[in-house]
């Protein structure tokens, strides 16, 4: 394909996607066909059906969108966890106010006691990704000596869950919920603190804080 024609592409695709997630969150996932967001998303059926043969594989997309992290987000290197955290602790806020985000997890947690299936896809293509990125830095950091880290899968949620009850939970019930860049950055920086506090090896003594 040209240049042009993937542009092109590219941007009948963002259309399809964003006119699926508002119809999913307006109507429900069952009552909404793939013709009709072909219609919202100002493209023939056929367009929608070659990128989309299914409403499954449109809302895998939706979610692997919504969660992928920028290119060049590599995985912080290993030694210096302060700054190894506040790095995914900052990706993770990154993801979790992404515009639409929340209306994403609306959308699971409407639909989810009868379409099941996208419980698992939100979890399997969106939020493990990720949780297992900082399971695997806290790893290496353990190995390496400047954590101890007995259970990371354990460690991980904990850090994750303190960030995400600040920056984004209190947004499925308050829809104006919107804390300053400051009060988030302070969130993040006391997840860090605090993961620190309990697991990293101090210098002197090459042991953990009691």
């Amino acid at each position: 394909m040209s240049s042009y024609h993937e542009r092109v592409a590219e941007e009948k695709r963002a259309a399809i996607v964003e006119a699926a997630t508002a119809l999913f969150l307006e109507s429900g996932y069952d009552k909404t066909s793939l013709a009709r967001i072909a219609d919202a998303a100002g493209v023939s059926k056929a367009t929608l059906f070659k990128q989309f043969p299914t409403k499954a594989e449109l809302f895998d997309a939706i979610v692997t969108d919504y969660w992928h992290v920028r290119e060049g987000a590599s995985a912080p290197a290993p030694g210096d966890p302060a700054k190894g955290l506040t790095s995914l602790g900052n990706r993770y806020v990154a993801v979790l106010t992404r515009p639409g985000m929340a209306s994403l997890f609306r959308i699971v947690i409407a639909e989810a006691p009868r379409f099941p299936e996208l419980g698992r896809t939100q979890f399997r293509l969106g939020k493990l990704p990720f949780f297992e990125s900082v399971r695997d830095y806290l790893a290496q950091e353990h190995r390496g000596g400047t954590l101890v880290v007995d259970d990371p899968v354990l460690t991980a949620s904990q850090f994750l869950g303190m960030i995400a009850d600040f920056a984004f939970w209190p947004r499925m019930l308050l829809v104006d919920w919107a804390p300053t860049a400051e009060a988030v950055a302070n969130a993040v920086g006391e997840a860090v603190e605090t993961i620190l506090a309990r697991h990293a090896v101090t210098a002197a003594t090459g042991a953990t804080p009691v």
